[in-house]
């Protein structure tokens, strides 16, 4: 699979593309950032400069070819730099999850070795001083922000504009060695390592060359035609490949502008005045933006309300078809565009996504419902599947073949075969070079010939050829009769409802589904003031009489929907309970990307699970969990257990005959 880097022009690295895009579009904004709510902007000609500057100032600290930096803080345009600088010198930049535990980055630090660490604020560098102790090899910690940090000792924590600032003073020392060090870089050399979320165990250094994220993002950003003009809106976690791939990758290799918004609680402000043509988010952000357009129509007036629900109706119909370029009939059309005038069109506004040319959603699969709905709107929203040892991209939806329930065809340059049990394999020039110090999972995971196992289980649908991924391989099991039990797909279907934030069913090996809720707070809340009702905390809005009536009303128009679909309609769900607590990061629930831990789940909780078997109508349970300072506490509370209606897949047989 080893590609030259004659396709790209010469451009084997990102900061060979850096040094392109200064010459060829210099003038043109590289990076924007909000900050006291004014827009920020270096042109790539600055952002090349600035760049340069941190580099050098990195020599002179100290940093040999080979190191690792560790970068921690939230999109900002100095980590972008401090990554590229990294890669301009010949060390291997780092990205953490800035939310992480002190103990988790501790880990990530000391596996991989890093001497440096170049990090947000006040926050970041007391994380790292709390568990120095364990890191042998940290010599130096820049930061970005000095707020708080003046009475630290500085001997080895330095302002990140002051080591711009050596770097410019010490310009003719080191110019010719940052020369040097650029120009040995390769296509084979180390471009960034990024860690997987550790949703199984501990988790893996994946280290990916400049040939695995250059040739990912030149095919993919071929395949949407992506050029200079695009605008992305930075706001996932750094730490992430998506990330990395968008806002380094096709940023450096397109020469488009990266906006970093001001803060997590502006994000929704900044998206609507930036207006980005490429966007990319999980499920998870599409599923509360749609929330919260329910929550807004619930408070909305008797007649907007009723145009909302009469041209969304239609947008459901016919947006699709329509955006596919299918004929839709001119009355239809007609009709669409009344939609578009009154509804479609303020919405995408109020939501930020009016400009979107591309959007993509990934890491985990989306409910059908919460897809279409964007669709409809006229939104080309779209799936890819991936991984961070693919770069990525192993499938893409092409335009005018876009479907809900597959993840598209393989990616330019991407092989895909399935197992006899199902597990899909790939192999592609993003395929990662290997883990770092760990042999043994490098062979497990990558064959000798390049294939590497997803651990996802799928199959290509025979009438278009497009993948569809049912579940983690793992997770797919049999029920007590031997039937498929694939919790995710019944998972996607709750979440689709506002009130729902989270699922977990349970069925394998059982003679039937159960499930955990966690509600919505947000959308719960808003319910419980426009009702009245009042509440003192999470455990207390989600043990309301109420609340259960309303999610088990959720729950069985989720059986409803089951019992339709002849692959998995013994995966209704006939016992639940709303859990007593959000499942949290911060209590290994969860993965800093949100991904349930669902071996961790099942053990935490098997009081709960054992109850929704054993036919109780309660259950009364104790829980460790984590403050935000750090602090372990425990809270308690009995749960009731609902049962919930089943549809009798006989009687649907029956009906439709």
């Amino acid at each position: 699979m080893a590609q030259s880097a004659q396709a790209t022009g010469g451009m084997d690295s990102i900061p060979a593309l850096l040094q392109r895009n200064a010459t060829q579009y210099g003038d043109k904004p590289a990076y924007r950032e909000k900050e006291y709510g004014i827009w920020q902007s270096w042109t790539w000609s600055e952002t090349e400069k600035e760049i340069e500057a941190l580099a050098l100032g990195l020599i002179n600290l100290g940093v040999n070819e080979g190191d690792f930096i560790a970068v921690i803080g939230r999109n900002r345009p100095y980590f972008y730099w401090a990554m590229v600088a990294a890669q301009s010198i010949g060390a291997i930049p780092v990205p953490l999850y800035q939310d992480a535990a002190a103990d988790e980055m501790a880990y990530v630090m000391e596996h991989c070795g890093a001497r440096f660490a170049i990090v947000q604020d006040q926050e970041q560098v007391d994380k790292l001083i709390e568990v120095q102790a364990g890191l042998e090899h940290l010599e130096h910690m820049i930061y970005v922000d000095p707020r708080g940090l003046r009475k630290y000792d500085h001997h080895k924590l330095h302002r990140f504009i002051d080591i711009q600032e050596q770097g410019r003073a010490a310009y003719y020392e080191f110019i010719e060695d940052l020369k040097a060090r650029r120009e040995k870089l390769n296509y084979d050399s180390i471009c960034v390592m990024l860690y997987t979320s550790g949703t199984t165990g501990k988790p893996k250094g994946v280290v990916l060359s400049n040939r695995n994220i250059i040739e990912a993002s030149r095919s993919s950003s071929d395949f949407d035609h992506l050029g200079a003009g695009e605008e992305v809106l930075a706001y996932l976690p750094m730490a992430w490949v998506g990330d990395f791939i968008f806002s380094i990758g096709q940023a450096y290799w397109c020469a488009f502008c990266v906006n970093c918004p001001e803060s997590a609680e502006t994000m929704q402000t900044d998206l609507r005045e930036i207006g980005p043509t490429y966007y990319f988010a999980p499920p998870r952000v599409f599923e509360t933006q749609l929330t919260n357009v329910m929550i807004r129509m619930e408070d909305a007036s008797r007649m907007k309300k009723w145009l909302f629900d009469i041209f969304m109706a239609h947008a459901r119909k016919v947006g699709p078809d329509i955006l596919d370029g299918k004929e839709v009939s001119a009355w239809d059309r007609l009709k669409y565009k009344l939609g578009n005038l009154f509804i479609y069109g303020p919405l995408k506004d109020t939501l930020g996504l009016g400009r979107v040319r591309v959007g993509y959603t990934a890491g985990e699969a989306i409910g059908p419902e919460i897809f279409d709905f964007y669709r409809s709107l006229g939104i080309n929203l779209k799936q890819l599947y991936g991984q961070t040892e693919a770069s990525v991209f192993i499938t893409l939806q092409p335009d005018g073949e876009v479907r809900s329930d597959t993840v598209g065809v393989p990616a330019p340059g991407v092989e895909i075969r399935i197992a006899d049990n199902g597990e899909v394999f790939y192999r592609s020039p993003g395929t990662f070079e290997y883990y770092y110090k760990n042999a043994k999972s490098t062979a497990d995971t990558k064959d000798p010939e390049g294939w590497v196992a997803t651990g996802d289980a799928g199959f290509f649908d025979k009438d278009n050829g497009h993948l569809r991924i049912i579940d983690r391989a793992k997770d797919v099991g049999k029920m007590a009769d031997g039937r498929l039990f694939a919790p995710k797909y019944v998972e996607n279907k709750l979440k689709f409802y506002p009130n729902i934030l989270e699922a977990v069913v349970f069925g394998n090996e059982r003679e039937a589904c159960t499930a955990f809720i966690n509600i919505d707070l947000s959308a719960v809340g808003n319910w419980a003031e426009r009702n009245n009702i009042g509440y003192a905390s999470y455990q207390e809005l989600a043990g309301h009489p109420m609340v259960l009536d309303t999610i088990q009303a959720h729950v069985e128009e989720v059986n409803r929907s089951l019992a339709d679909d002849p692959m998995l309609s013994h995966c209704q769900v006939n016992r639940f309970l709303i859990l007593h607590k959000e499942l949290d990061a911060d209590d290994g629930e969860m993965t800093r990307t949100r991904k349930v831990r669902r071996r961790v789940v099942e053990e935490k909780f098997k009081d709960l699970i054992d109850a929704l078997y054993d036919g109780s109508a309660d259950i009364y349970t104790e829980t460790e969990v984590t403050y935000e300072d750090g602090r372990k506490g425990s809270i308690s509370a009995t749960l009731m257990i609902r049962d919930a209606a089943v549809v009798d897949v006989a009687d649907v047989k029956v009906a439709a005959e």
